[in-house]
């Protein structure tokens, strides 16, 4: 297993504290999991790691490392809808699939102290699981980021800087910082360690469901679970297990929408575009380093881009506190965007819609 850059196909040793290559060029990682069969999850272990013999790991790592993360039920919402209640996590978003398997690569290679910037979930994420793991960690957020979201960076024993200005910003000054000073950047969107814990996102609908629904609504700022999406979907369909890519519907909202953009017009690079304010905070990237790759998966099988609206994201989050769905304002922004593509594009059954943080964490 080795690391491989997405643009001039260096490659480098997994143990590398490099954030990336030296042309600029974001680590891909060169390793094929076996063909998906279930006779090879490990039934006996109650956490996203059940599917260990499918995800790039060292080591042994994880099991010190694992909070327990994963194995999230689905809940039927109504006759069209199902939701993956991924907010049933250790630190209350999706985000705990890709930290646990990140960190437990940092233990692997022995790395102490890392830092992270964040919109909020992943930097709690990689807080609680360094802390498990006794590795120092600092995260950089917005300052405007959630008052809870902050404090459970602190509660931690994380540093939590605060940073003006906007996402793409605060990502900068954490890069900086990371390549003045030499620290592990244990960032969810650089390394595909991440990637290989979000994949388990969709071995676990097609475990509990025998199969993977027609339509699968996808939130995509830096495109963390996108890109772990599209990864299992295509390792079922490599394997066997599907005969069919599902439709990705994948969302952004209306103002802070680069892939949406580029998506419409055929680029391979996001559009340029001014991010405004959006209550969605987590989907709010304006320049999302994957981009290329998102689009990649875009185009080759079909993804599906819709707005969230802006005006509707907090009406989709009362429906669904209405039926005991208690979510954040970006998780709302995907049912949003679902009630969208239904008004454009007509009634769309067996959606399975992630219910990717909760709304604990968000309320300010």
């Amino acid at each position: 297993m080795e690391y491989v850059c997405s643009k001039c196909g260096r490659r480098e040793s997994t143990s590398t504290r490099k954030p990336a290559c030296e042309c600029g060029g974001l680590w891909k990682l060169d390793w094929q999991p076996p063909k998906f069969d279930e006779s090879l999850i490990d039934k006996n272990e109650w956490s996203m790691f059940r599917y260990r013999k499918f995800m790039a790991l060292e080591d042994d790592s994880w099991k010190d490392i694992s909070l327990g993360e994963g194995m999230t039920p689905i809940v039927k919402l109504d006759e069209d809808v199902l939701l993956k209640m991924d907010y049933f996590m250790p630190t209350l978003s999706f985000k705990d699939r890709g930290a646990a398997v990140l960190v437990a690569h940092c233990k692997s290679i022995g790395v102490d102290n890392v830092v992270q910037d964040s919109s909020g979930n992943a930097g709690n994420s990689v807080a609680a699981y360094s802390a498990k793991a006794g590795i120092r960690c600092e995260i950089f957020v917005k300052e405007d980021t959630s008052p809870k979201k902050v404090d459970m960076i602190r509660a931690h024993g994380a540093k939590c800087t605060l940073v003006p200005g906007s996402r793409d910003h605060c990502a900068d000054v954490c890069r900086e910082k990371v390549w003045n000073e030499s620290i592990y950047y244990c960032n969810h969107v650089y390394n595909p360690f991440f990637y290989e814990g979000t994949k388990t996102y969709i071995y676990e609908a097609y475990e509990q469901l025998g199969r993977i629904p027609e339509n699968i609504i996808v939130p995509v700022g830096n495109g963390t679970l996108f890109i772990g999406v599209m990864k299992a979907l295509e390792h079922l369909l490599e394997s066997g297990c599907i005969d069919k890519m599902p439709q990705i519907i994948a969302l952004q909202t209306e103002t802070c929408d680069p892939l949406l953009r580029a998506a419409e017009e055929g680029l391979d690079h996001a559009a340029d575009i001014v991010p405004q304010d959006t209550i969605a905070e987590g989907i709010a990237i304006g320049k999302p380093m994957r981009a290329e790759e998102i689009l990649e998966y875009t185009y080759k099988y079909g993804v599906r881009f819709i707005h969230a609206p802006e005006d509707k994201i907090l009406e989709a989050r009362k429906i669904l506190a209405e039926k005991g769905i208690y979510i954040e304002h970006t998780t709302a922004a995907n049912y949003a965007a679902y009630l969208n593509y239904c008004e454009k594009y007509g009634k769309t059954s067996d959606c399975l819609i992630t219910m990717c943080g909760h709304g604990l964490k968000s309320d300010h």
